[in-house]
């Protein structure tokens, strides 16, 4: 009999600051906060709380109502090329630096690019190899 795979849940941080805490709990203790549009793995869904994995791979728990659905990505190369279309020979839009986070445009993968938004404005492909928040 065939495996399903599920899906993996991605989401951003709704609010300017999301408090992540080490359980489920408000009483429990506050580990880190996160920036609005930082995107997250969900990996346990309680309902109000969720656990989720950040980009650097540290799993804790944040009150579900503080993320949203909008899919974001964060750059993980060092430097990370925005090209016109979904080709390394396509023209080079944008360089971007480590870190940077952008909207997805369209969560489809296309040839192993993924069309993303920068805050600027600006559109384009970018390898989904340079970064973090996708299928």
């Amino acid at each position: 009999m065939p495996i399903a795979a599920l899906a993996l849940d991605f989401r951003s941080v709704a609010v300017p600051k999301a408090v992540l805490y080490d359980a489920p709990s408000s009483a429990a203790k506050k580990v880190l906060l996160l920036s609005q549009n930082y995107p997250v793995e969900v990996v346990v869904n309680l309902g109000e709380w969720l656990k989720i994995r950040d980009a650097q791979g540290s799993l804790n728990w944040v009150e579900a109502k503080q993320l949203s659905s909008k899919r974001t990505v964060m750059v993980t190369a060092s430097k990370a090329e925005i090209r016109l279309a979904a080709d390394a020979n396509s023209a080079l839009m944008a360089t971007l630096e480590k870190d940077v986070l952008l909207d997805v445009v369209d969560v489809k993968l296309n040839n192993g690019w993924l069309k993303i938004k920068h805050r600027d404005g600006m559109t384009g492909y970018m390898l989904a190899a340079s970064i973090w928040g996708v299928d």
